[in-house]
């Protein structure tokens, strides 16, 4: 694949999900900080007062990730308590209508449906969470393919793209706020695109072919 420069030859458009259309702190910090309530508890952490700029910084790393970057490593045994305890608890928010998505992000979504595009859904997390979003919001209708990086072991999205790129339709297009997107679309040649809004650092961003500070802006890329 060579790196494509014209954004009117684009035919796939990949999307990362939470803060690129989803705007995962509604649900993510209350079952964030309950967990680590559990791990103070148990005299595995120690009381602290968290900010939403520090939280942020978990959404986007897949759970591996996560847990490995808390310091002193957590036990294995003890990862296994607290990580189903922040599944089950989105997982009842979710269920229970309180996940939000960005103003204009599902309208945006079904423009590019209806436009022709090929759309992908490709997050890191797990395939339940996947699952509950799509129910929630009908994305299965929406997205001709939809990955949890879980279904791949966990494996870095540029690898799973790898595995995946004889069945999308190129050139692409990959869309996200964290590095692990634009890493994703360098390595294959396609135009990356940085969700500034979301919660990658602008470090991590700041290679993207292009950067938008809303989710309703991504339309106007094909407009002008």
């Amino acid at each position: 694949m060579n790196h494509l420069s014209n954004i009117f030859e684009i035919k796939t458009i990949i999307l990362d999900w939470d803060g690129t259309l989803h705007e995962s702190m509604f649900i993510y910090k209350p079952a964030f900080l309950l967990a680590y309530q559990y791990l103070v508890d148990h005299g595995y952490a120690k009381p602290r007062q968290w900010e939403d700029a520090q939280i942020k910084g978990f959404l986007g790393m897949n759970p591996k990730e996560m847990w490995a970057s808390f310091e002193p490593k957590l036990p294995d045994d003890v990862i296994q308590v607290v990580s189903p305890m922040i599944s089950k608890a989105m997982a009842q928010s979710i269920e229970s209508g309180q996940a939000r998505l960005y103003d204009g992000a599902l309208d945006v979504i079904l423009t590019l449906k209806r436009l022709g595009f090929t759309l992908v859904y490709l997050s890191n997390s797990k395939t339940y969470y996947m699952q509950k979003m799509d129910q929630a919001f009908g994305l299965s209708s929406i997205f001709d393919v939809m990955i949890a990086s879980e279904q791949y072991e966990y494996i870095p999205k540029k690898d799973i793209l790898t595995q995946i790129k004889n069945q999308l339709p190129w050139p692409w297009m990959v869309v996200g706020d964290r590095y692990v997107d634009i890493e994703a679309g360098k390595h294959h040649g396609a135009l990356t695109v940085a969700c500034d809004y979301g919660y990658g650092s602008f470090q991590e961003l700041k290679d993207a072919d292009h950067h938008i500070k809303d989710i309703k802006v991504l339309i106007n890329l094909f407009q002008t």
